[in-house]
């Protein structure tokens, strides 16, 4: 599969890049692809499901975990078709206001996913360091206001540098660097003034993404206080393998999203290959690693699916 020439191209109408040097091994991509796919939609579903079903698990932390998987599940419907459709050979091109919907709602969920991240980071915290008073604290309205305020600031944050996407002038090749449309590769592209979309970029990153990561790590840090001054050993430990689901979390979706902002940062003269797959992991790996995650150290969840399919059987 070939990239089509520039004079093919309308002004609003991009390529999707894929794989550089791989277009011939497109079908045989699209296996392994739809296979991960297939896990990130069912696992996601599957993890609703049980905690919806069961009522031992109408809880603060599994409120939280069904706002972290009803994020994934999305985060994997809104890059989907454009992954898939690429790799089948359906479509190669992108419309402008597809291409900004689709970066919309990446980078939307993106901002819920560590939202949520936080929140469950408090949530550890009050299970720990206030027991007495955890559902006192952590109510349904309180669990409902907490989501709706992540709904709210990760979409309207990052409505103002969307939109302008719309109004510029792009100029150069109309060829993106991923098989879904990021925000950089759409600047890297233009030929307007582009410097309120990279300062207030940045900026947003360190209001949101540094802020979130610094308040994570404090209630951590509080935690371990708490759990050093307990007497037993085995409630100490009882009590840290709460957290260990979480902090697996936060390592998986964190480390590739750092890894995609320094490729797009400083790796401008590495092979387009790292860029891609920085991109692939960024959006596939945490929504594929965290219904297996919690499933796996998750008691309450493990065993429930465990009775489900035994049912089934």
């Amino acid at each position: 599969m070939s990239v089509l020439s520039d004079s093919k191209i309308s002004n609003s109408t991009f390529i999707l890049m894929g794989f550089p040097g791989l277009e011939w091994e497109y079908p045989w991509l699209s296996i392994p692809f739809s296979c991960i796919y297939t896990m990130v939609l069912s696992g996601n579903c599957l993890l609703l499901h049980v905690i919806h079903t069961e009522p031992s698990l109408h809880e603060p932390m599994f409120y939280f975990l069904a706002m972290l998987a009803l994020t994934d599940l999305c985060m994997g419907l809104s890059t989907v078709h454009t992954v898939l459709g690429l790799l089948c050979g359906l479509s190669q091109e992108i419309s402008l206001d597809a291409c900004i919907a689709q970066t919309f709602f990446v980078h939307g969920l993106s901002g819920i996913e560590y939202g949520v991240l936080l929140a469950m980071a408090f949530d550890r915290f009050t299970a720990i360091c206030n027991p007495l008073r955890y559902t006192s604290i952590l109510t349904n309205t309180r669990i409902i206001n907490i989501g709706l305020t992540i709904l709210g600031r990760s979409f309207l944050l990052i409505t103002a540098p969307i939109v302008r996407l719309k109004f510029f002038h792009y100029c150069r090749p109309h060829i993106l660097s991923h098989s879904f449309c990021l925000h950089q590769d759409l600047l890297r592209l233009a030929c307007s003034d582009i410097r309120f979309n990279s300062f207030y970029a940045l900026a947003l990153v360190i209001c949101t993404l540094l802020l979130d990561s610094v308040l994570i790590l404090i209630s951590y840090i509080l935690i371990l206080h708490s759990v050093l001054t307990i007497a037993s050993r085995e409630e100490r430990l009882k009590a840290l393998q709460t957290c260990v689901s979480h902090i697996c979390a936060v390592l998986v979706f964190y480390i590739p999203i750092i890894g995609l902002t320094m490729v797009h940062r400083f790796g401008k003269h590495l092979s387009p290959a790292v860029h891609v797959l920085m991109g692939n992991i960024y959006i596939l790996f945490p929504p594929l690693m965290n219904p297996i995650i919690y499933s796996v150290k998750t008691q309450q969840i493990r065993s429930r699916i465990q009775r489900w399919f035994t049912k089934q059987n």
